[in-house]
C-alpha cells in the first residue's frame, strides 16, 4: 500500500495528473482488484494537500511522514491534522507481504494416502494469555506461564489420544480470547478492566510463539487448516496476531487460513459440516438456522452438522434437529470476579473432536488438568 501511495501523489503532484487518471494508472500498475470508487477515494485523501506538498518539498522534509501540521494564515494560526480514511484491507496484505519476507521456509510433508481417514479438530478455547488469578482469594494460581504449560499438554495429549485413528486434516480453531486484554490500559475491547499477569507486549509475544509452536507441531501430523474466530477481550489485537502468525507460515503451502472478521466460519469435511464462532455475539438456539443461510451449498452436502462455541468456559451440548452446537471447556481459571461471583468450579480442559468423512464426529477428546 506504501508503494501504490508514493505512486499517486508522484503522478499528481510532480506529472499533474487528474485524480480519475492516478487512479486508472495506479490500479493497472500494481494489479489492484479493488473497486474504482474505493482507488479513488484513497487517492483523493493522498493528494488533497497540495499547498502542504509544496511546503515540504521547499523545506527538504518528507510528505510522507507528516501527521499533522501548523497553518500561518493572516488572521488565523490553525492546527491540522491530515485525514485518511483506513483501508483494512490494504492493511492487511501490506502487513502479510511484510512479514512473509522473513518467514521460514519449512520442508515438505510427505503424506502417504491413508485408509479409512479422519479430521481431527483441534480447539483450545479461551485461554486467556495474561489473566492473573491467586491461589490467595481464588484457590488456584493461574498466570501466563500455566496457561502457556496447559496448551502445551493438552497439545500433546489430545494428539497422544488421537493416534489410533488415521488423521488426514487437521482443523485448528484459534482466537477465543486467546489474549485477556486489547490494549494498555489492561481492559478488554470494550472497556472492561481486567486483573492481569505481565505487560501486553509480553502476552502477544507469548501468544505468538505458542500458536507458531502448537501449528508446527500439528503439521507432523497433517495438514493444517487455522480457522480463527474473533472474541471479546481481544477483538483488535487477537486479530493482529492472527494476521502475523499467517505471515509467519506464508512459504509454508500445507498450513492453510480463514483469518477474516466473520464472527461464524464454516469449513466441510467429506460429509461434515464443521462451524465454529466465539458465542458472545449469536445465541446458540440460532446458530443452526444461520449455518443453513450463510454455509451455502456445504450445507445440503453434508448431513452431519456442528457448531463448536466458545466463550462459556463449561460444557454444553445439545442437538438442534440435525445440527449439534457444543460449547467448549476452557484451560483458563477463574480470576477474582469470576470467583466472587460463582463462576468457578467448571473442569478446567483442552478439547479435540475426531470427525469420520463419512459418519460425523466419532470421538471426543478431553485432557484434563
Amino acid at each position: 500500500m506504501k508503494a501504490y501511495r508514493n505512486r499517486a501523489i508522484e503522478l499528481f503532484f510532480e506529472e499533474n495528473k487528474t485524480r480519475s487518471e492516478v487512479s486508472k494508472i495506479v490500479a493497472e500498475e500494481f494489479n489492484l482488484n479493488d473497486n474504482s470508487r474505493s482507488i479513488e477515494r484513497n487517492v483523493y485523501n493522498w493528494t488533497k494537500d497540495r499547498g502542504l506538498y509544496d511546503a515540504c518539498k521547499d523545506a527538504g522534509i518528507d510528505y510522507e511522514r507528516v501527521s499533522h501540521y501548523w497553518h500561518k494564515g493572516k488572521h488565523f494560526s490553525i492546527n491540522v491534522k491530515k485525514s485518511e480514511e483506513f483501508d483494512h484491507d490494504a492493511f492487511k496484505q501490506d502487513l502479510i507481504s511484510e512479514i512473509s519476507n522473513w518467514s521460514p521456509n519449512y520442508p515438505k510433508f510427505k503424506r502417504e494416502l491413508l485408509n479409512d481417514p479422519h479430521c481431527l479438530v483441534f480447539d483450545p478455547a479461551d485461554i486467556h494469555i495474561g489473566k492473573i488469578c491467586s491461589s490467595f482469594e481464588t484457590g488456584e494460581d493461574y498466570n501466563m506461564q500455566i496457561a502457556v504449560q496447559r496448551v502445551r499438554e493438552g497439545l500433546h495429549g489430545i494428539l497422544n489420544k488421537s493416534a489410533a485413528f488415521n488423521i488426514d486434516k487437521i482443523i485448528f480453531i484459534a482466537g477465543n480470547d486467546i489474549l485477556h486484554i486489547d490494549n494498555p490500559k489492561r481492559t478488554t475491547t470494550s472497556g472492561t478492566p481486567q486483573d492481569t499477569d505481565g505487560m501486553w507486549y509480553d502476552n502477544v509475544v507469548t501468544a505468538k510463539k505458542l500458536l507458531v509452536e502448537i501449528i508446527e507441531t500439528l503439521l507432523t501430523v497433517a495438514d493444517v487448516h487455522v480457522v480463527y474466530n474473533p472474541s471479546n477481550h481481544d477483538f483488535m489485537s487477537g486479530f493482529m496476531l492472527l494476521q502475523c502468525v499467517e505471515a509467519w507460515f506464508g512459504k509454508c503451502k500445507q498450513v492453510t487460513f480463514d483469518n477474516d472478521m466473520k464472527h461464524r466460519k464454516y469449513v466441510s469435511y467429506g460429509k461434515n459440516l464443521i462451524g465454529c464462532t466465539h458465542g458472545d455475539g449469536a445465541k446458540n438456539s440460532d446458530l443452526p438456522l444461520l449455518m443453513a443461510h450463510e454455509s451455502g451449498a456445504m450445507w445440503h452436502e453434508c448431513r452431519h452438522r456442528y457448531v463448536y462455541v466458545h466463550h462459556l468456559h463449561h460444557k454444553v451440548s445439545k442437538d438442534y434437529m440435525s445440527v449439534c452446537v457444543e460449547t467448549l471447556r476452557s484451560p483458563s481459571g477463574s480470576d477474582s470476579w469470576h470467583f466472587r461471583n460463582g463462576y468457578t468450579h467448571a473442569p478446567k480442559a483442552i478439547e479435540g473432536f475426531i470427525h469420520h468423512p463419512e459418519h460425523g464426529q466419532i470421538a471426543r477428546l478431553t485432557n484434563l488438568f
